[in-house]
């Protein structure tokens, strides 16, 4: 083993470890980086349906109390004059409708039955006891309340209000509902997200009559859920599968679709029952930070095998330039003045390292001395 092999051979070798270690930690750490700004992202994007379906419900809600406390609702609707209702409040309605994506409004009578839609007068009379738990909740307990259900006309965020005649006598409900498609149509416009509502499609056939029967084509069905309405097909057939939708709690995922990497957060829909019979998907593009990740990988990658080079050349450098170089001129001239008279001067010794430069005096001394002698 050579000093001018083995040393530059290990410290090029521990150079690079230490390169290598400091970019892995380096990478590591920037990746961790990455994953966190991605959790603020999903949990902002579970924050904005959350928020959204929680504002839907209260503005529901809240409509529906206004026409219940209506003298003239409750009125008419304790003498059960379904036309006056009609003539009286279809205006209303339509304006809601038009404006406010508001799109089932209706009286149900006791015990819960329809007694008159205003987005669609002439079906009225079914029980709703068999699949309006929300409706039979309210009037069993006579207070309002809110959340999602599966009607007629379809799925919806509603509100729903106990009526009480002149009198103060309870005599049924009013509700409001607001379709999913406004309330996801918005939000992609607010927010720049793409979203889409699946609902179970056994319950859409049993509860849904009113939808139109193209909805349950084969490009809309997931598994057993129905894609009931998204801002954007193509990505969700790539972004959302049975498997996804086989949950029943907030869920969160990273997926490529279309050549973009988005990212993907389910919100379960669960009727007053409390069963899980829809969800809301909400996906944004995540390819900006998944690109930053890859473009810092070979970035540090690029640098770590820049540094390695560069210290080595200076490794090299130093051991061969300062130290091997000078110490074989040296040692030739020791060998010179051992075998002869006389021996030359060590070139520049000033600019030798303090180290060798007690060498080269000792090499003067012993070349002054011969020289001396040979005289």
């Amino acid at each position: 083993m050579t000093f001018r092999r083995s040393a530059p051979l290990v410290l090029i070798s521990a150079i690079a470890l230490v390169v290598a270690a400091a970019s892995i930690i380096s990478s590591l750490l920037f990746t961790r980086m990455i994953s966190s700004v991605e959790a603020k992202q999903f949990s902002l994007m579970h924050s904005i349906v959350a928020f959204n379906l929680r504002g839907a419900e209260d503005r529901a809600q809240a409509r529906a109390a206004m026409i219940a406390d209506l003298p003239r609702a409750r009125a008419l609707f304790a003498a059960r004059d379904r036309a006056g209702l009609l003539a009286e409040y279809s205006k209303m309605f339509a304006d809601q409708k038009d404006k406010y994506g508001v799109d089932q409004a209706q009286f149900h009578s006791l015990p819960p039955t329809s007694f008159l839609r205003l987005n669609d007068p002439e079906n009225f009379g079914d029980d709703l006891s068999k699949f309006r738990p929300i409706v039979v909740a309210v009037n069993r307990d006579q207070t309002p309340r809110k959340g999602f259900a599966i009607a007629r006309s379809g799925p919806a965020i509603v509100g729903v209000v106990p009526m009480f005649d002149p009198q103060e006598k309870h005599i049924g409900s009013f509700e409001f509902g607001i379709a999913f498609d406004d309330l996801l149509d918005n939000l992609k416009n607010a927010y720049n997200l793409e979203m889409a509502v699946f609902i179970d499609e056994k319950s859409l056939h049993e509860f849904a009559k009113g939808v139109d029967p193209a909805i349950y084509s084969d490009q809309n069905r997931v598994g057993k859920f129905i894609r009931f309405h998204s801002t954007s097909s193509a990505v969700f057939q790539s972004l959302v599968s049975d498997k996804d939708l086989n949950t029943t709690e907030n869920t969160q995922y990273v997926r490529e679709a279309l050549g973009v990497t988005y990212g993907i957060v389910l919100v379960p829909l669960r009727n007053g029952a409390g069963d899980v019979v829809g969800m809301v998907a909400a996906t944004s593009d995540f390819s900006a930070s998944r690109s930053s990740r890859t473009r810092a990988f070979v970035w540090q990658a690029l640098i770590a095998l820049f540094s390695i080079v560069l210290l080595a050349g200076v490794t090299l450098i130093i051991i061969r330039g300062i130290l091997l170089r000078p110490l074989e001129v040296i040692t030739s001239r020791f060998a010179t003045l051992s075998t002869e008279n006389e021996s030359a001067e060590i070139p520049e010794p000033d600019m030798l390292c303090d180290e060798l430069k007690g060498l080269a005096r000792q090499y003067e001394n012993l070349r002054s001395a011969r020289k001396r002698e040979a005289e």
